[in-house]
């Protein structure tokens, strides 16, 4: 370990609790509740940060195996405020906010060499930043897996299979329709079809707002998709604004069954099936 260092081994060794008191006091962690969680995360790091050094971890290769289990600790870090809501710029300030104590330390030990201070100061500053960088970063991992995961809840939510009669089906599109949503609805709807041995689908697009060459051929293959497990399909939803739009593009949906409304659909389906539906005198 060079010799730069060897302050900052000091200071952790003999400081940790004011360093950590400071620590929180700069990062500006006031709450009983957020401070006891933050004393916690701070001794863990200045723990760890200790052990790497004393491995003879060197900074500048932060990917190095002497340091995998700080950075373990800043990722951990990272997912929890990511999960809380907490933004990148306070997660990295809090790491941050550590340098103030421990430039005090060196600046005190080594008030009657000032080479060895500047030294010292430069080679903390550069691993603090670090330190910061690795949050960072592990911060905009960590939140850009919990949109996909949101997004992808929501579209298995925004995509429900409803059974309207028996054998009949329905899923009701609301939003953008693309590829990977196509594929989901597919995957749902004939899951469906063989869990509740369905003879009909209903597609219903009321809630999408436009229908282009992309959409019409996400349909097209539902619809295919459909027809091979031994289904039929209906189409519902097409308004006049929609129904211009596909003339307009030349998109074949010939052999498909389409309606006006979801209502006019299930008369279709239930007069497709053989059920007829009377209103008691």
């Amino acid at each position: 370990m060079k010799t730069e260092y060897d302050a900052v081994l000091a200071a952790l060794r003999d400081e940790e609790s004011s360093v950590v008191d400071t620590w929180l006091t700069e990062a500006q962690i006031n709450d009983p509740g957020q401070r006891r969680t933050a004393q916690t995360d701070a001794t863990e790091i200045l723990q760890l940060l200790r052990n790497a050094l004393l491995a003879g971890g060197d900074p500048s290769r932060f990917e190095s195996p002497d340091w995998s289990n700080l950075r373990a600790a800043l990722a951990n870090l990272s997912t929890s405020r990511a999960a809380k809501g907490q933004s990148a710029g306070d997660t990295s300030r809090f790491v941050l906010a550590m340098k103030k104590p421990l430039f005090t330390s060196i600046q005190q030990r080594l008030a009657g060499d000032p080479a060895a201070m500047g030294g010292a100061l430069w080679a903390l500053s550069t691993l603090v930043d670090n330190l910061a960088q690795h949050t960072g970063t592990t911060y905009q991992q960590a939140r850009e897996d919990i949109i996909r995961r949101q997004q992808e809840e929501l579209l298995e939510l925004s995509t429900p299979v409803v059974k309207l009669w028996d054998g009949v089906l329905a899923v009701p599109m609301i939003g953008v329709l693309d590829s990977s949503r196509t594929q989901i609805v597919m995957e749902a709807l004939l899951q469906k079809i063989v869990e509740t041995g369905s003879e009909l689908a209903i597609i219903d697009i009321t809630g999408v707002p436009t229908v282009d060459t992309l959409v019409a051929q996400h349909l097209l293959k539902t619809v295919t998709a459909i027809r091979l497990m031994g289904a039929d399909c209906i189409i519902s939803g097409i308004r006049p604004q929609i129904a211009q739009t596909i003339v307009h593009l030349g998109i074949d949906l010939q052999g498909v069954s389409t309606k006006a409304t979801l209502a006019d659909a299930l008369a279709l389906a239930l007069r497709q099936t053989g059920w007829r539906v009377t209103r008691e005198q």
